[in-house]
């Protein structure tokens, strides 16, 4: 299993509306395409020095090989609808995790 994981420090100006919309539009825009079978939305509890506040978003898949179909088939328009959103009130980056055992 591999984790998707995007954490995201957002815009105190912008933060109530960032997190609607990941709940109701974004979230499940990215479970639309199929790719993934879960999603965990977290918040962040260190406080940044850059300020904002940290969401990170974990998206499980079956494999490496779904997660890279996803990069190419869907992954560009949907980052393009949240820079198009948001621009430079969101830093995001993406990490990318290998489940090794759960307990």
């Amino acid at each position: 299993m591999i984790i998707y994981n995007v954490t995201s420090n957002i815009d105190e100006s912008i933060h109530h509306q960032w997190l609607q919309w990941m709940q109701e539009i974004h979230i499940p825009e990215v479970l639309a395409t199929k790719k993934f079978s879960a999603a965990r939305l977290v918040k962040v509890l260190v406080e940044e020095e850059m300020g904002g506040v940290t969401y990170s978003v974990q998206y499980t898949t079956d494999s490496q090989a779904t997660l890279q179909k996803y990069y190419l088939e869907d992954a560009p328009q949907l980052r393009d609808k949240a820079l198009s959103l948001f621009g430079d009130k969101m830093l995001a980056f993406r990490t990318e995790l290998e489940v090794i055992s759960e307990h």
